[in-house]
């Protein structure tokens, strides 16, 4: 037993000089020095100070700039939030509008748009010859500047392109479904339809210098943006009309609200519902019109960069239109302080949706050089010259 106590008793001697040892060296040991940064693992944003050429970092989130007052106090409203009195009202009143050309919808369908040949089209043309031949007016007019004269839907095609041409004959078939009984009505009719000229026009080049997918689409939903604002034009009362269009877009919104129950972009949601548009193009179309009111941390990543495009062509294209902006040249989208724009801009600058392919770092920069580009400044001021699609 003396024995075994006498090695126990060495154990525990033992174990209190290695503490010992242990505690002092700790204390005597110099602070370390901050960690090595984690490696950066390969395929992941990085986010160093590393020149810009050699990878891509997310931008500082932008100073949030307060929700305007008159888009604060803005409830928006979609057909869903209608009580059934308030939607049978409308749709009595929309009872009226012309249904468009039967051709309308396969013009707008997607397998068309993207696979149909310039024959197809030219076919679909042909046989609606009001619209073909109205089609062949536009093209032949001052603003495409072309040397000869032409006399084809094939060669207008081949000359001026499918997306083009698609764009202008949407529009020329949608015209007929909307009669202005006056001329008051008339002249703002004229100025929307010019107005879906000039989106269309800025659709395909903005479109084009961000590389955005599905190119082909975006004029014709550019055209089909003004669905709405144009079958409010046909809907409010002549007493209403004559200002309509000064206000600011949020007022416009509220005040066709509580006239119609829906505001105008909804409206035409409703309208090219009845027509039996594709779904996918009405939530589309409608979506761009809800960017007056919806921030960019709601919207689908997959869709947002369609729709911020749409909505930016269309709110610079009406003002075009209208004369509050006379042109593009030194126009600055990201400065601008219009309340309309308020969450547009917040798109331009949204560094969490994946928008930097379209509209973040650095693809801003190349947004405002294509809207400065004198191609495009020389196109748009040549749409400016009033024109009629009745």
């Amino acid at each position: 037993m003396s024995a075994l106590l006498l090695w126990i008793s060495l154990a525990l001697a033992l174990t209190m000089v290695v503490v010992w040892w242990t505690l002092r060296c700790s204390e005597t040991r110099p602070a370390a020095g901050p960690e090595s940064p984690a490696p950066v693992l390969k395929g992941a944003l990085q986010t160093t100070d590393a020149p810009s050429n050699q990878l891509l970092a997310a931008p500082a989130p932008p100073s949030m700039e307060p929700i305007p007052p008159e888009l604060a106090s803005l409830t928006w409203r979609r057909e869903a939030d209608l009580t059934p009195p308030q939607r049978a009202t409308l749709l009595a009143t929309m009872a009226d509008i012309t249904r468009p050309p039967g051709p309308l919808l396969q013009l707008l369908s997607a397998d068309f748009v993207a696979r149909a040949s310039t024959t197809e089209l030219s076919d679909l043309v042909m046989a609606e010859p009001l619209v073909a031949a109205k089609l062949l007016g536009q093209v032949n007019a001052p603003l495409y500047g072309l040397r000869h004269p032409v006399t084809s839907i094939a060669q207008a095609t081949a000359l001026l392109g499918m997306d083009t041409v698609r764009s202008i004959c949407v529009q020329y078939m949608l015209a007929q479904a909307f009669q202005p009984a006056s001329p008051t009505r008339q002249r703002v009719l004229d100025i929307l339809w010019r107005s879906s000229a000039i989106a269309s026009e800025l659709s395909i080049r903005l479109g084009k210098a961000l590389n955005l997918p599905d190119q082909g689409s975006l004029p014709t939903r550019a055209v089909l943006g003004f669905v709405g604002p144009v079958a409010t034009a046909s809907l409010l009362p002549p007493d209403a009309l004559g200002q309509w269009l000064t206000h600011p877009p949020a007022q416009r919104a509220a005040r066709e609200q509580a006239m119609l129950g829906l505001s105008s972009g909804e409206i035409g949601g409703v309208l090219m519902a009845s027509w039996k548009l594709p779904p996918t193009l009405i939530d589309e179309v409608c979506g761009a019109s809800r960017l007056l009111g919806q921030p960019a941390e709601v919207a689908d990543p997959a869709t947002a960069p369609r729709l911020g495009l749409s909505y930016l062509c269309a709110r610079l294209a009406e003002r075009l239109s209208s004369g509050q902006l006379t042109s593009l040249a030194a126009h600055d989208v990201l400065q601008e302080q219009a309340a309309d724009t308020h969450y547009l801009r917040r798109y331009l600058s949204q560094p969490t949706l994946h928008l930097r392919s379209y509209l973040g770092h650095p693809a801003a920069d190349r947004l405002q050089a294509a809207l400065q580009s004198p191609a495009l400044l020389a196109a748009v001021q040549r749409m400016l010259v009033p024109t009629s699609t009745a």
